[in-house]
């Protein structure tokens, strides 16, 4: 009996040695490389500068100091709203920048825990800001409201605004240029990337409406079946939000969130 339970705990441990040496956590530390996507499109989460290839950004500083903790270089992946759900699916990289909590997304694809929140705002062009005093003044067929596809603006504006008429722009392009040359009456963005459209772009406004729509935890996306590679992301969080890492690295960006811990 005794040599028989020594055997099944061998097996036991050799097994879990097998599961923790196959973990994705094992794999990035083996490679050297932690593969990250990003849109490189929002301000100032992750921003790319097309003639240079180099990303910069709240996000960028985030992966960064992720991958010297884990003791590996990083690297970049371009992705696309659209798409970014299935780069993690189909290992074109390991995690991905800041994206908003969808259940959507969240049916093929991991969360780490939340480390910043944002809610959304309504940005139009300053010439038609005093039009727009209520959200429900935009739930109008004469408003044509914009956002890029595969985008969660893109669906929460059809359900806030289903009598507008809805466009969406291919990734890679801005509805802000819709606004700009009053192709659309509004946009929705998060309350972090308003502050940046408007002081880049003086004939951006945020509508004076009261209150902003659908505060939302923002997480990074992983491989929903890598657990040990989860635990470590999560556990990392932790530690940077106990040491204020975030709140830092909020304020370098000028950036203010709702903080719903």
């Amino acid at each position: 009996m005794k040599v028989i339970c020594a055997l099944l705990c061998y097996m036991v441990l050799s097994i879990s040695s097998a599961l923790a040496a196959k973990s994705r956590l094992q794999e990035i530390i083996d490679r050297g490389v932690l593969r990250v996507g990003t849109t490189g499109d929002w301000h100032p989460m992750t921003m790319r500068d097309p003639a240079t290839n180099f990303y910069k950004g709240f996000d960028i500083d985030i992966t960064t100091e992720l991958a010297k903790d884990l003791g590996v270089t990083v690297e970049y992946v371009s992705a696309d709203w659209r798409t970014l759900v299935s780069g993690v699916v189909t290992d074109k990289y390991d995690i991905t920048g800041s994206a908003s909590l969808n259940m959507q997304r969240a049916k093929v694809a991991g969360y780490s825990k939340p480390y910043f929140y944002l809610a959304f705002v309504p940005v139009v062009h300053a010439d038609n800001v005093s039009q727009y005093r209520r959200w429900q003044d935009f739930n109008s067929s004469y408003v044509r409201v914009t956002a890029t596809v595969g985008t969660v603006q893109a669906m929460i504006m059809k359900e806030l605004f289903p009598a507008a008429e809805h466009k969406t722009v291919p990734a890679g392009s801005t509805p802000y240029d819709e606004l700009l040359s009053k192709q659309a009456t509004m946009t929705l963005t998060s309350n972090i990337e308003a502050a940046s459209l408007t002081s880049r772009y003086p004939k951006l406004k945020v509508a004076k409406v009261s209150g902003m729509q659908r505060p939302t935890p923002i997480a990074m996306l992983v491989p929903n079946d890598e657990q040990v590679w989860i635990n470590y992301v999560d556990h990392w969080i932790t530690l940077k939000q106990t040491q204020g890492f975030f709140d830092r690295i909020a304020k370098k960006w000028g950036i203010a969130h709702l903080d719903n811990r």
